[in-house]
């Protein structure tokens, strides 16, 4: 049986304030994927913790068969296309028994640029 588990994984900063969004992506995320018994996990590139090692060897301790890793970055540069295919094959080679599928950023997707367009058109409104 497959058990799916998600890893949000965002680059990281030395304020704590800076992971609140992302810590807020994470909980709802966890309401919606709980309801069918998959796990959510938020890593980060560094100065946090956990680091996406750590936060993978968690979900494949859990029992995840699969781990659908989603970077929370606005574009796919060198950390999502060099350092992030990296650490997924250390994490392949230390859970072999796990499949690790790497998404696009979230970016790049057509909602999230759409809501960052309304977002930004709402925010230039005169006596926002």
């Amino acid at each position: 049986m497959t058990r799916l588990g998600i890893l949000l994984f965002a680059h990281g900063a030395r304020d704590p304030a800076w992971a609140q969004p992302f810590e807020a992506v994470a909980r709802r995320l966890t309401e919606q994927a709980s309801a069918q018994g998959h796990l959510v996990t938020l890593a980060f590139l560094e100065f946090m913790s956990p680091d996406i090692l750590a936060a993978g060897a968690a979900l494949a301790e859990q029992g995840c068969t699969e781990v659908a890793v989603v970077p929370l970055f606005l574009g796919a540069g060198g950390h999502v296309r060099k350092d992030l295919p990296r650490l997924l094959a250390e994490l392949a080679e230390a859970h072999p028994g796990v499949q690790w599928r790497l998404s696009a950023a979230v970016g790049e997707t057509d909602i999230l640029i759409q809501g960052m367009a309304d977002a930004a058109w709402s925010l230039a409104q005169p006596g926002t």
